[in-house]
């Protein structure tokens, strides 16, 4: 599992959702359906969608900078979620197509996340989403 219990409602802006369901689109056709854009795929399904203006600003929508806790080591990592073109791991901008990516987006603070990894499952914490684009007015990011 990607995200937070399935029972947890996600949020995504009407343009986001528009945009990531282009791109899972342009995928399927080009080479498949890679597991992570499955579940990308799965998380799109049972979001709310809202007008971009009408989004809370604690909500992770793409472009959003966000502070996330680990919550087995206390460490923290703050990242911008982008979409696969804008990723740049040394900038700290992770696509939303990567498993951490999959799993914030549409997320609010407070919300624990986890995803698999080879050694077992990560659980992080959505602090604080400290840049959200919709939130400064910007409805074109």
């Amino acid at each position: 599992m990607y995200s937070t219990d399935m029972n947890n409602t996600i949020y995504l802006t009407e343009q986001d959702y528009k945009r990531l369901v282009d791109l899972i689109q342009i995928q399927r056709q080009s080479n498949g359906v890679p597991a992570n854009i499955g579940k990308l795929g799965d998380e799109l399904k049972r979001a709310v969608r809202v007008p971009s203006e009408e989004i809370p600003a604690n909500v992770v929508t793409m472009n959003s900078r966000v502070l996330l806790q680990d919550l087995q080591g206390g460490r923290e990592l703050e990242m911008t979620l982008v979409y696969p073109k804008d990723a740049d791991i040394n900038s700290r901008k992770i696509s939303v197509f990567a498993p951490v990516g999959t799993a914030i987006i549409g997320c609010k603070e407070g919300d624990v996340v986890e995803w698999p990894v080879p050694s077992g499952t990560i659980k992080y914490k959505v602090v604080k989403v400290t840049f959200q684009p919709e939130a400064t007015g910007d409805y074109t990011l």
